[in-house]
């Protein structure tokens, strides 16, 4: 189906914000996403400021039988932030956090990026676990599960999500929370998108203000993989280190004979006292040959920008993921032999630690259900010229045929790309027909299926 003129009027009528379709001045802009591969044009883009706009968005995809897309943040890698044909709900503009410093609480609207939450807390010296990129969305993060730098201490995001406010297939706006419609509110701790769009994400929020993090690089070696592995059994849960394989970046930092060049990297952010900051960085030398570093006391909202610059809008992303119960020598050999082939100067491997306090909800508690995995592996082809999209894809292909035999069947849905959607099964694991249930009750249809799909 189609929208008419009048409908679109109609559309118009009942919405704040701005209702943008083909042809007007705005379109290309409104139609554009964070991953350039996905190169797509919408019927209608609705840029929503408040819930009740996006309650129009919803019935007016509903009425005319358009594919729906949601957009937060715009991060989403395997293009669901947008659809050809169909109707994108944009909630760029709804970007407000409130903090209740004495509830130890935050509220963000639903368009809010990690950047944006994480200066209004901050203020406050209270900070939760966001991504690791300032323009990440707080709603996609959190919705698929949520990994960052406090993970080891505090959780994941969506362990610290205390409520949220839901629109649903039929447009009605639902609360929920651990006593309010519970089943919606358990889905949403990792289950993506599937079940409305959320306008609204509270927050747990914990003492963080400033930290002792930064990136510390090595020469390309199974042997530092090996001794981050031991380090990170052993470390306090304030010490959070991801392990991250690249091309050498032109950084000051870094020696320029090591520019271009295959690196691995502790990307570390460590919130205990400053008297043990030595102590980290006696850990991060054991580990291999330094050749270079930053790492510095800082804000914790600046430790989420040190890469923001390297990984603009724009750029051409192909990412695959997994999970895994400790890090083989098998996973580690195959990482090492695709780090040599890094296919360009954004493209990166990033391996999360998620034990410490992750490990302490039940895999079942929430939809996020790889609560025995140690690690998290993101890695992936990034790219700036649309002619090196085929050799990039299928390098990334390749490097997921490899490690796959080294971790386990399922991944982390955030990670996963849209030729995934025969994992997502695997990806849920024993809370998949808990996941069923609720996507039959709140979106029967299938409204919300531009996503890691749970099929209802």
């Amino acid at each position: 189906m189609t929208t008419t003129t009048a409908s679109l009027d109609t559309l118009r009528g009942a919405v704040r914000g701005t209702v943008v379709t083909r042809g007007d001045p705005s379109y290309d802009a409104s139609r554009r996403v964070y991953n350039a591969l996905h190169d797509r044009r919408p019927a209608v883009v609705v840029h929503a400021v408040d819930a009740g706009d996006v309650i129009a968005a919803v019935l007016h995809a509903r009425e005319h039988g358009l594919p729906l897309a949601v957009r937060g943040g715009s991060h989403a890698v395997a293009g669901f932030g947008t659809v050809d044909d169909g109707l994108v709900v944009d909630l760029s503009r709804m970007r407000g956090v409130r903090v209740d410093p004495g509830a130890r609480t935050a509220r963000a609207e639903g368009g809010a990026t990690w950047g944006d939450f994480n200066h209004a807390t901050h203020a406050f010296g209270l900070a939760t676990t966001g991504g690791v990129v300032s323009t990440t969305g707080v709603g996609g993060l959190t919705l698929g599960g949520g990994m960052g730098h406090l993970a080891r201490r505090y959780g994941l995001s969506c362990d610290n999500l205390v409520a949220a406010d839901v629109v649903t297939a039929e447009g009605r706006l639902l609360s929920c929370d651990a006593e309010r419609n519970a089943d919606l509110f358990w889905a949403l701790r990792g289950g993506g998108g599937n079940f409305g769009v959320v306008t609204s994400l509270a927050y747990r929020l914990h003492p963080v203000d400033l930290v002792f993090g930064g990136i510390t690089c090595f020469p390309l070696d199974g042997d530092v993989a090996r001794a981050w592995r031991s380090m990170n059994t052993d470390a306090p849960v304030e010490l959070n280190s991801i392990f991250v394989i690249a091309l050498g970046p032109q950084e000051p930092f870094l020696p320029e004979r090591w520019h271009g060049r295959p690196i691995c990297a502790a990307f570390t952010c460590f919130t205990g006292p400053p008297a043990e900051d030595g102590k980290v960085l006696a850990r991060l030398d054991g580990l291999g040959p330094v050749v270079g570093r930053f790492m510095d006391r800082m804000p914790y909202p600046v430790i989420n920008t040190l890469f923001d610059e390297q990984l603009p809008p724009g750029l051409y992303h192909c990412w695959k993921g997994n999970f895994s119960r400790g890090l083989s020598d098998g996973a580690i050999a195959a990482h090492m032999a695709y780090g040599e082939t890094m296919p360009s100067l954004e493209s990166d491997t990033a391996i999360f630690p998620i034990d410490g306090a992750c490990h302490e909800v039940g895999p079942e508690e929430t939809a996020f259900a790889y609560r025995d995995a140690d690690f998290s592996h993101s890695f992936g082809g990034t790219w700036t010229d649309p002619a090196d999209s085929e050799r990039n894809i299928a390098w990334t292909r390749a490097y997921d045929r490899e490690l796959r035999p080294h971790t386990q069947e399922g991944g982390y849905v955030n990670f996963m790309d849209a030729d995934d959607q025969d994992r997502v099964r695997v990806n849920y694991r024993q809370n998949y027909d808990r996941l069923r249930e609720v996507k039959r009750r709140y979106d029967p249809g299938n409204v919300f299926r531009l996503n890691q799909n749970i099929v209802p």
